[in-house]
C-alpha cells in the first residue's frame, strides 16, 4: 500500500505563486512515476506533470514554463512549483503515484490517489 497526501493549495489572485508538496507513506520503494493531476468543475481529470524516478518530466502543453515538478526520492515527496498563475488553473489538484511494472503486476493495482488539494486562482 502507498499513501499520499498533498497540501500547499490556497486561494491565490492571477499572477501569483503557489507551491504543491505530496508526501508518499508505505511502500513507497514501489513507486516508478509521481505526478499531478487537477480537475476543474465540470471537467475530466487531466495530467498536469509528471516525473519518474530518474527525474525525466513530462508536462501539459498549458502549463509549460510556467510549473515545475521536482521530486525528492529521499523523502519520498514530490513537488509542484505553480508560476504566473491564471484563473483557469482553478482546481482540485491531485498527487498520483504510479508502480513500477513488476509490483503493478504483483499486486493487481497500477497506481495511488491522494485525496487532492484545491487551488483557486482569482482574477
Amino acid at each position: 500500500q502507498v499513501q499520499l497526501v498533498e497540501s500547499g493549495g490556497g486561494l491565490v489572485q492571477a499572477g501569483g505563486s503557489l507551491r504543491l508538496s505530496c508526501g508518499a507513506s508505505g511502500s513507497t520503494y514501489q513507486i516508478d512515476v509521481m505526478g499531478w493531476y487537477r480537475q476543474a468543475p465540470g471537467a475530466q481529470r487531466e495530467l498536469v506533470a509528471a516525473i519518474n524516478r530518474g527525474g525525466n518530466t513530462n508536462y501539459t502543453d498549458s502549463v509549460k514554463g510556467r510549473f515545475t515538478i521536482s521530486r525528492d526520492n529521499r523523502l519520498d515527496r514530490v513537488y509542484l512549483q505553480m508560476n504566473v498563475l491564471k484563473p483557469e488553473d482553478t482546481a482540485v489538484y491531485y498527487c498520483n503515484a504510479v508502480l513500477f511494472p513488476y509490483y503493478s503486476d504483483l499486486r493487481g493495482v497500477v497506481d495511488y490517489w491522494g485525496k487532492g488539494t484545491r487551488v483557486t486562482v482569482s482574477s
